[in-house]
């Protein structure tokens, strides 16, 4: 089948979501029905704390998948990276339920993303913020390569290497709060 498809019939998504999910057995049974009916691979790895996905599949089946997944008020509002994909990205569709839905990061942290969370502004806010003189942080939590890359003038840039060392970060910011 895929030898008669062209590569750019298919398609490759990406994205998380830092949601409370009470029944993480429940969204997993969900998702394996949903990708399977859709003919979708890749992994999913859902958590207490979220979900977190990466499929492939034809640009059709991805987005009747989507309208599932967004057809749950849960997940409103999550940011779809899409790329183009192959047919044959991935070998298998793995949905597990894990602790994390980053493997490794947080750990034992008794951080809850989806209670400390700081405040959300449009770019239009942010904009006036930075050009009104108003007093506020910009803690850029990602790692030190990507500091690198690009920044904004006047951020915090806390040295983390991987997203594990938050915990640590994160009492070295206490006085911002």
């Amino acid at each position: 089948m895929i030898s008669s498809m062209n590569a750019q019939d298919f398609e490759i998504i990406l994205f998380y979501k830092y949601v409370r999910i009470d029944d993480p057995l429940a969204v997993l049974a969900r998702e394996q029905a949903i990708c399977k009916e859709f003919g979708l691979k890749g992994r999913t790895i859902i958590a207490r704390e979220g979900i977190n996905v990466t499929l492939e599949g034809t640009h059709e089946n991805i987005e009747k998948y989507l309208a599932h997944y967004f057809s749950d008020s849960r997940f409103l509002g999550t940011h779809i990276k899409r790329s183009v994909g192959t047919g044959e990205a991935f070998p298998k569709l793995s949905i597990k339920v894990r602790n994390e839905i980053v493997s490794g990061h947080l750990g034992s942290c008794d951080i809850d993303p989806n209670q400390v969370t700081g405040i959300h502004l449009k770019p239009e806010e942010l904009h006036e913020w930075i050009h009104s003189k108003k007093e506020f942080y910009i803690v850029d939590m990602r790692n030190a390569y990507e500091h690198k890359i690009g920044h904004f003038d006047g951020s915090i840039l806390p040295p983390m290497d991987n997203f594990r060392d938050l915990p640590n970060i994160v009492k070295t910011l206490e006085h911002l709060k």
